[in-house]
């Protein structure tokens, strides 16, 4: 079977990209403005480069011509921490998911505990193995409903004792299966 991405509705196209593009990771795209923090699941992006250290995320928006929170932040501060899901806050990212008012952080809304690692990021979720502290690099000028952005991977936290000899990280993060998650601690 061929299928022409021409002849699939918008929708249709993400859940054939995405259940096939498996596993993605998921992660919170932390990001702040007027002291508030946003922290926003995400489980469409991947790394793009390793020099210079950058990934891409696609960011949709929140109704029609108004970007969402996470892509007004990073395009307004040009920083962005990106948090890894596991087991132990996979149900705390599924909150999350439910839109909020700018002005309400899902942070404060849920309890979730952050740590402000780096003075000039936003706080990183404390529950997080390991966290990537980014810069704004660019945006992909594409027509839809979704904005790729680029970000350049600055700094990484890595919890205490995950960090081998190697230089290989051992974390027991979540990944997007399609519709379902996977740890991908053995992937």
């Amino acid at each position: 079977m061929i299928v022409d991405f021409n002849d699939v509705n918008d929708l249709n196209r993400y859940k054939m990209m995405s259940d096939t593009v498996v596993p993605r990771p998921i992660a919170w795209i932390v990001t702040e403005d007027e002291g508030v923090v946003n922290a926003a699941p995400f489980s469409y992006f991947t790394p793009l480069s390793s020099n210079p250290a950058t990934l891409v995320v696609s960011i949709g928006q929140k109704e029609k011509d108004v970007p969402k929170d996470s892509l007004a932040n990073i395009l307004k501060h040009k920083k962005a921490t990106i948090c890894f899901v596991n087991q132990n806050n996979m149900e705390d990212v599924k909150n999350c998911a439910s839109m909020l008012p700018k002005e309400q952080s899902e942070i404060e809304e849920y309890g979730i505990e952050t740590t402000k690692v780096l003075d000039d990021y936003p706080p990183m979720i404390s529950s997080s193995q390991t966290a990537l502290f980014c810069d704004y690099y660019s945006t992909v000028d594409m027509p839809g409903k979704t904005t790729p952005v680029i970000l350049e991977l600055k700094k990484q936290f890595i919890e205490e004792g995950r960090l081998d000899e190697r230089s290989h990280v051992h974390v027991e993060n979540l990944g997007r299966s399609g519709a379902h998650f996977k740890a991908m601690a053995d992937v």
